[in-house]
């Protein structure tokens, strides 16, 4: 194993079948980065027609992709190539926004004849996975099914990236790109061990700039709200918002749900704007948030499949962000019965209707959105710092993906290096192992993580 990704940049795809792809990004923990975790060797076995890179980078306030495609586009062309072979693709298509000019000029003069770029205009949410798939390829992703179902396989920019280093360099993901922006000295985007506190992350921006700050771990939409900055990055941390504790979107996410519940009883006016302008509605499936609030208001209108319908909500956050004129959140509402039903392992299944003739109408401008937001004295743009950013200890959570825990496969005591593997999931579960971010000594072992001290 290299002892650094940066020993050597390869110029030319290498050899490698398949398999070996596979192989070498499952050894690697490549995950999916913008959010959902998904081992990324285990989306690399389906055999599809299509393999898309979501590149919109729909959150507002989040600059990660569009400023590393600028800067490691022959990799990312490299990336979709070993993509294509594992799953058979025929055709790559890389979807960004026309506003991402230095991306798409430094990808233009790279591609090779099957792969295209696809320009997506400047409106949220471009970049829901649903959306961008229909917006690319005009083809619809039926309701609680998955991509593949469509001839499909999508990943974000630096899922792609990590998937070239994996194939080229056999080096694992010890590194997280991702943005600190809001009110700090010094927004920026930067590259940093995973495992390092978030605590540490917002003091190489500066620090914050108000007094009683509150934390967004991710983007102003999707992200969750931070109750402590000991938190570790992990391989899908995108983003560390900083706002007035008193900012809307900070007293939203402060809200319990018993609040939650109570103002939608209290206050909903069945308007349905939060239905008309929900994405997943507009392209057709049944799932109506206006309905869902109904249900739960009044319990004779609270049919199973409608309950059931809550399953296929991404939790865009449009319906109480912009939509809702009283201050409702139906998405709080959906993901509230989510977890029921899933408690109870039930499943949607529901038809895909004709998608709204308006729907590419109703989508939100971004620029509309950040006003909407209150975000406009907030809202910066993050330049890519390339500084090697280190850190003396790393939190290394055995939960970095979707599917089972990582298991330590290391003690208490013991010295590591970077890239080496310290935790793994048991033999044919669904994960992907977790390896050291820093050379040093393993300080701590838990069933949650595993911590390493620099020496």
């Amino acid at each position: 194993m290299n002892t650094s990704p940066n020993a050597f940049e390869f110029t030319e795809l290498i050899v490698c079948d398949a398999q070996a792809i596979r192989e070498r990004v499952r050894a690697a923990g490549v995950v999916g980065a913008g959010g959902a975790g998904f081992p990324a060797h285990v989306k690399l076995q389906a055999q599809v027609e299509i393999f898309l890179v979501n590149a919109a980078e729909c959150e507002p306030m989040l600059k990660v992709d569009q400023q590393l495609m600028a800067q490691q586009a022959a990799r990312l062309v490299r990336g979709v190539q070993y993509a294509m072979k594992a799953t058979g693709a025929r055709e790559g298509i890389i979807a960004l926004k026309e506003k991402y000019r230095p991306a798409i000029a430094a990808l233009t003069p790279l591609l090779p004849s099957d792969i295209r770029l696809h320009i997506l205009p400047d409106v949220y949410p471009a970049g829901d996975e649903v959306l961008t798939i229909w917006m690319a390829t005009g083809r619809r992703v039926p309701p609680a099914a998955l991509p593949v179902s469509v001839g499909v396989v999508v990943n974000n920019v630096q899922t792609v990236l990590n998937i070239a280093r994996a194939v080229e360099q056999q080096f694992p993901v010890t590194r997280r790109t991702l943005t600190v922006n809001g009110a700090v000295a010094h927004p920026q985007t930067l590259t940093v061990p995973i495992g390092m506190s978030l605590r540490e992350v917002l003091s190489l921006a500066g620090g914050a700039t108000i007094d009683s700050p509150g934390f967004i771990n991710g983007g102003p939409m999707m992200g969750h709200l931070l109750t402590t900055l000991d938190t570790p990055v992990t391989k899908t941390t995108g983003g560390l918002l900083v706002l007035p504790e008193k900012h809307p979107l900070i007293q939203r996410r402060m809200q319990d749900e018993r609040t939650v519940l109570s103002i939608a009883k209290t206050v909903c006016e069945q308007c349905r704007s939060c239905t008309d302008l929900c994405p997943r509605h507009l392209i057709g499936h049944e799932l109506s948030p206006h309905l869902l609030v109904r249900a739960v208001n009044y319990q004779q209108a609270a049919t199973p499949q409608l309950l059931l319908s809550a399953l296929t909500c991404s939790e865009c956050n449009v319906c109480e962000s912009v939509a809702c004129p009283v201050g409702i959140s139906p998405m709080r509402i959906n993901r509230m019965l989510k977890r029921e039903l899933r408690a109870q392992n039930l499943r949607y299944e529901g038809p895909l209707n004709p998608a709204d003739e308006m729907a590419k109408y109703r989508l939100v401008p971004v620029k509309r959105l950040i006003t909407k937001l209150g975000l406009s004295d907030w809202y910066h743009e993050a330049p890519l710092s390339e500084t090697e950013h280190l850190t003396d200890t790393v939190t290394l959570l055995l939960r970095q993906h979707i599917g089972a825990n990582a298991l330590p496969q290391v003690q208490k005591g013991d010295r590591v290096v970077r890239g080496q593997c310290v935790a793994d999931v048991p033999a044919g579960a669904l994960g992907a192992p977790i390896h050291a971010s820093i050379d040093g000594i393993v300080c701590d072992v838990t069933d949650q993580a595993i911590t390493v001290v620099r020496g």
